[in-house]
């Protein structure tokens, strides 16, 4: 006999609402303005809901982003992990990952580094920081996991060239030289020094 599933509460359902309505505003008027042009009042305010409410969900304009962006960049690494399964050749399989991470990464390019800059400097303590800590965890464990396709990368050897591989795409997002390149020169940039890093 399986067990009825359990009601989400007024509460929680009211928290919920007022998450979704914080993650809505923010996301808009960092699209439009650029997160370096927005305050937390702004954000309140479309959200329809007071400051210090805000500050209950993300305690800084850094968590609001990381908040923001999370979403997306979870969201492009089930796309990535999913479109990697039908590539055969290691290689391709692998950008298959990164490539949806790159392209949400670059919708607004201010934002995407500055999202860089918060999960390396963010507290770690915060839950949006964690959050996005753990991401690239999951990116990293989705890299390894296609290297061992290769019969000369065992799973230490995966796990190790993961960890380059997720730092040579995060670095390619971040660097200024690169604020001018388009989604698809980041892309084959980071390709071609994961293509380096492969046993031949």
């Amino acid at each position: 006999m399986t067990a009825a599933p359990q009601r989400i509460g007024r509460r929680e359902r009211n928290k919920q609402e007022k998450l979704d309505r914080i993650t809505a505003a923010a996301s808009e008027l960092f699209a439009e303005h650029g997160v370096d042009e927005v305050t937390t009042q702004q954000v309140a305010e479309k959200a329809d809901i007071g400051t210090g409410t805000l500050f209950l969900y993300a305690k800084n304009k850094g968590e609001l982003l990381l908040l923001v962006q999370n979403s997306t960049y979870a969201e492009a690494l089930i796309e990535g992990k999913a479109a990697a399964e039908d590539v055969p050749d290691v290689l391709e399989a692998v950008m298959a990952i990164l490539g949806p991470v790159v392209a949400c990464n670059r919708k607004q390019i201010d934002n995407g580094r500055t999202y860089l800059r918060e999960m390396v400097f963010g507290d770690p303590a915060e839950p949006h920081h964690r959050e996005a800590l753990s991401l690239i965890v999951q990116t990293e464990s989705a890299v390894a996991q296609v290297l061992q396709r290769n019969p000369r990368i065992d799973a230490d050897a995966a796990a190790t060239l993961a960890h380059i591989v997720s730092a040579i795409m995060f670095i390619s997002m971040a660097a200024t030289v690169n604020i001018d390149r388009s989604v698809d020169e980041i892309i084959g940039e980071v390709r071609e020094q994961v293509r380096a890093l492969l046993p031949r």
